[in-house]
């Protein structure tokens, strides 16, 4: 493939305040189109044994997990990996509380995990990816499984292994069977989508030429935005991150040359350039978690003019539905430099949702959204089998009447 063309780096933001953004990460998908089927899925959790030992832990100091539905028929030498999502900590404080918590912690997860959308055993509910070995990688780094460093005080331990836990689970499933798949999808959601970006180059590297590799960012596609007010916090947050976490040294090398603040590269608009693997992004152009957190932070409205709006876009006035074109401009503005590569794919829609991919609702039933009568799982899978055109952009809201508007409440979107 030919190197894609470099994109000028954005000057440098002022120095801003420090926000906590909130988890989006809260949300445990279920198949919400239950009618739909006679049971769920539910599937088990494997402990990696022996990751503690090359320090593959999470922020707790317990071991690393995932769950994995094995695939059949035609199916069963394709996989499909799923990076959890549940949002970051960036100072020993956010962690340490976060450590306590299932998203720092295997002790404390959940150890079934129900199987929707993309990761369903079902032909009607799933049709490209149902008979797939299909795994679903816990998210208990707080970095995007991304950081190698450790924080002590005393007898206190904080461990950021992401990068270690991301080697581990792959180094098992290797023995698993992955070591001789002929298809690879690597997909997340939220901060798991963001992880794509971090791994998808390398897990191509690690399968050899004879597998198909495609990465997919479900709802990951965080972008380097100014709020509102003028003010760009989220760049503090990743930097402080980042810093935090010892995660340079597992950016992307060729995205860290083109800049002096090599936590840029965290952004997936600046390293998408560099990778060479097959990508497609899936997003809404008005996610919650960035209209809420990034581009109307609580902070860039302190009189709470904003607030029925965040909550039904049905009560937005036309000035804030005029400001939110912004935020969608901002994203098909940083998705120009794939529009042109024929191994991309996009579903961007205009729906107020975060996630669309594990939640059967949206993902593929009879009301699913729909971009030019396609839906995510359609073009996705024309994506992934190069069956036809698999890039589609909505216009802009209120005008798809196929949108749900999943707006979660802020009991929902906690602070970890």
């Amino acid at each position: 493939m030919a190197p894609r063309r470099r994109r000028a780096w954005p000057a440098s933001a002022a120095i801003v305040t420090a926000v906590v953004f909130v988890v989006a990460a809260a949300f445990v998908f279920v198949a919400e189109a239950a009618d739909m089927v006679q049971e769920r899925l539910t599937v088990g959790m494997t402990i990696v044994a022996g990751a503690a030992s090359t320090g593959a832990v999470c922020l707790d100091g317990s071991p690393p997990a995932y769950h994995l539905h094995r695939g059949s028929g035609g199916g069963a030498r394709s996989w499909l990996l799923q990076f959890e999502g549940g949002g970051w900590c960036n100072d020993v404080r956010s962690c340490a509380d976060r450590a306590g918590t299932r998203r720092g912690s295997t002790r404390l997860m959940a150890k079934v995990e129900v199987f929707s959308g993309i990761l369903s055993n079902n032909p009607a509910m799933n049709p490209d990816f149902y008979n797939w070995n299909r795994v679903k990688l816990r998210y208990c780094d707080g970095g995007s499984f991304s950081g190698d460093s450790e924080y002590r005080n005393g007898s206190s331990v904080l461990y950021f292994r992401g990068q270690r836990i991301w080697d581990a689970i792959i180094t098992d499933l290797l023995q698993k069977g992955l070591a001789k798949a002929e298809n690879v999808l690597l997909s997340g959601c939220s901060a798991g989508g963001l992880a794509t970006f971090f791994h998808c180059d390398s897990l191509k590297e690690r399968l050899k030429g004879a597998t198909t590799v495609k990465c997919l960012s479900d709802a990951g596609f965080f972008l380097d935005l100014s709020d509102i007010s003028g003010n760009n916090s989220i760049r503090q947050f990743f930097s402080s991150l980042v810093s935090l976490q010892g995660a340079q040294q597992n950016l992307n090398k060729d995205c860290q040359n083109s800049t002096h603040d090599p936590y840029l590269c965290f952004f997936p608009q600046y390293v998408l350039p560099d990778i060479r693997t097959p990508y497609f992004i899936l997003n809404s152009a008005y996610d919650v978690y960035q209209f809420h957190h990034i581009f109307v932070p609580p902070s860039s409205d302190p009189r709470g003019q904003w607030s029925r709006c965040k909550m039904d876009p049905g009560a937005c006035s036309t000035s804030q539905i005029a400001t939110l074109q912004g935020l969608r401009s901002a994203m098909l503005t940083s998705l120009r430099q794939i529009e042109g590569e024929l191994d991309a794919g996009m579903f961007i829609n205009s729906c107020f949702a975060h996630c669309q991919s594990e939640l059967q609702d949206t993902w593929f039933a009879p009301d699913s959204p729909m971009i030019h009568d396609k839906k995510i799982a359609e073009v996705i899978g024309d994506w992934y089998f190069e069956r036809g055109v698999a890039k589609e952009i909505d216009c802009a809201y209120p005008c798809d009447s196929t949108c749900h508007n999943l707006i979660p409440s802020d009991q929902d979107l906690r602070v970890y």
